[in-house]
């Protein structure tokens, strides 16, 4: 019976401890800092289950989304980089200059990636994929 109602307490202190955090902002942290936009509604459902069971960290939880602009969508922002201008990037044995690239990159968009970041994680392209876009394998 202890260890029962000790579960039991356990479920209850996590669940309520993470209303409180908002599901938004855990889900979603690179959404943090909008001001408006459309409303997702996944964030919006899970803040509004939160605010079914338990009415007071549901509502913290739906006050710390749009606080923070983390039940927005984040804004449709694309950017490309032509195929041609990404070939100065690619070295005489066929690897790819992480900084070169990292410098194309923002000169061509205005937008800093971190290249350098150790959890990157590279996948390698096939033939028909260069194919697809007029270029020619080099190495």
């Amino acid at each position: 019976m202890r260890i029962a109602s000790r579960v039991i307490g356990g479920v209850l202190a996590v669940t309520l401890l993470s209303q409180l955090t908002a599901c938004g902002s855990i889900f979603y942290p690179d959404r943090r800092g909008q001001i408006d936009g459309k409303i997702d509604p996944t964030i919006a459902v899970l803040d509004a289950v939160g605010l079914l069971f338990y009415v007071i960290p549901g509502l913290i939880a739906f006050g710390v989304d749009f606080a923070t602009g983390a039940i927005y969508f984040e804004p449709g922002k694309t950017a490309q980089v032509a195929p041609e201008k990404l070939q100065e990037a690619i070295g005489a044995d066929g690897k790819v200059d992480n900084a070169k690239l990292q410098t194309i990159i923002q000169k061509e968009t205005g937008r800093t990636l971190p290249l350098d970041d150790p959890r990157m994680i590279q996948f390698k392209g096939s033939v028909q994929q260069l194919a697809s876009l007029g270029l020619q394998p080099a190495a």
